[in-house]
């Protein structure tokens, strides 16, 4: 494990890990590349004249052992078989096949030795340092650096050894322009590849707890999204500034509430695992029916369920929305008590109370707990329309006034629906109209 990791959730771990198993997908398909454009550039350059004297050509072999092992690399990066030690052989491979690759250049023309180290091929080190730093380990990075200067001063030496006439100290014009070896260009190289090397590993040690940070976000704002609605989880993640209680909007919204009754009797008569596998199966029935329409999940209640349509995201349809919901809610409800009474379980009925009107969305608690949720009358009537169910001996109701609104915005209208003018509701000093649901 990476030092960087250590003391990170297993979770985090397994994030970026993956994110950079992606990475190593990204850089072999990138080296292939670079493989391909050697190779274009190998066969679309006009050839140098040759000396009279047989010669081999190295470069095609090269070209196509570096081939071999970027594909194979490849195979076992999406096999997820790239271990650290594969890992770490391969990048010095890819260097040592550079310089090879580069040593090949005075026998392909035959021309002396020294001829390689002016080949611009050697820029293809700084791109394979640089794609390590992709993967955001530093020991790669180094490794390939290292490689990369070791290769380099093993081909300067060579090509002293192999003419040493060819060494010059001062002359600059004459190693521009001829097969010359200047001593302190060659070091020069090695040195701008071990201070690009340092560079890019310090940046990515600096970087590393940027990628811990956006691993461990990305892990939580997953949870986020389960342990609130998807609206109110995005409208976390887009805050620009700190969230703080007291914070809130006023919109017309409608509000929703579902309650199974004799739920709590239910509770009081059957194990708790089987309690809580009924109170899964009721929200896997009716939660998505309430998304699908555009209804946002506030809050579960033990077996209550608050619902709001408009509160999170503005909605010019709110009411027909919660509406339609309602509708397919109580037929998901009545398929539900046949089930359950075709397997000789008790039946159980879910009653909905609806309600439109103005709220108020926003965070509420303090500095240590905050909650976004909706207040207002127009909550607190949902509430009380979902309790006179069962003295109105009804499953859903909702106002007269929710009801011709959500016909206004667009909901089918039903001659059927029952409008019952001047109900006493518990909790409200006075009548009002009623419309039937369910």
């Amino acid at each position: 494990m990476a030092r960087f990791e250590e003391g990170l959730p297993e979770r985090t771990r397994r994030a970026i890990a993956e994110q950079q198993q992606q990475a190593e997908i990204l850089i072999a398909w990138i080296q292939l590349a670079i493989v391909g454009g050697f190779a274009f550039v190998y066969t679309a350059a006009p050839m140098a004249t040759m000396l009279s004297t047989p010669h081999v050509e190295p470069l095609p072999w090269v070209l196509g052992a570096y081939a071999a092992v970027t594909g194979c690399r490849l195979i076992l990066a999406y096999l997820r078989r790239l271990g650290r030690f594969l890992l770490s052989l391969s990048v010095v491979v890819d260097l040592a096949l550079l310089m090879l690759l580069i040593w090949g250049y005075h026998l392909q023309y035959g021309q002396p030795a020294a001829f390689y180290l002016k080949v611009p091929t050697l820029f293809a080190a700084f791109i394979f340092i640089a794609l390590r730093a992709l993967r955001f380990e530093v020991r790669y990075v180094l490794i390939a650096g290292i490689s990369a200067a070791i290769g380099w001063a093993l081909l300067t030496v060579f090509a002293i050894e192999d003419d040493p006439s060819r060494l010059v100290m001062r002359d600059f014009v004459g190693y521009i322009t001829g097969n010359r070896i200047l001593i302190g260009a060659e070091v020069e190289k090695i040195l701008a590849i071990l201070v690009v090397t340092a560079v890019l590993a310090f940046a990515i040690a600096r970087a590393q707890r940027l990628l811990v940070r956006a691993a461990a976000d990305g892990a939580a704002a997953r949870d986020l999204a389960r342990f609130f609605d998807p609206e109110v989880a995005e409208r976390i993640r887009a805050s620009e500034a700190p969230l703080a209680a007291g914070e809130g909007e006023a919109r017309d919204a409608a509000i929703l509430f579902l309650d199974i009754r004799g739920f709590s009797k239910l509770g009081a008569e059957i194990a708790p695992s089987e309690l809580m596998k009924i109170l899964g199966d009721y929200h896997a029935r009716l939660v998505p029916l309430i998304q699908k329409h555009g209804g946002a999940i506030d809050k579960f209640l033990g077996d209550g369920v608050l619902a709001t349509f408009g509160a999170a995201v503005r909605s010019e349809r709110y009411a027909a929305d919660a509406v339609e919901a309602v509708d397919a809610v109580m037929a998901e409800s009545q398929r539900w008590a046949a089930e359950r009474k075709a397997a000789g379980a008790p039946v159980l009925a879910v009653n909905a109370g609806l309600a439109c009107g103005r709220i108020v969305f926003g965070a509420v608690g303090d500095a240590t707990r905050l909650e976004y949720t909706v207040i207002g009358d127009t909550v607190n009537l949902a509430a009380k329309l979902e309790k006179h169910n069962k003295e109105a001996g009804t499953r859903a109701l909702t106002t007269a006034e929710t009801w011709r609104r959500a016909v206004a915005q667009g909901c089918a209208p039903e001659p059927t629906r029952a409008i019952r003018p001047g109900c006493r509701v518990a909790g409200l000093s006075e009548p009002v109209d009623l419309a039937v649901l369910a």
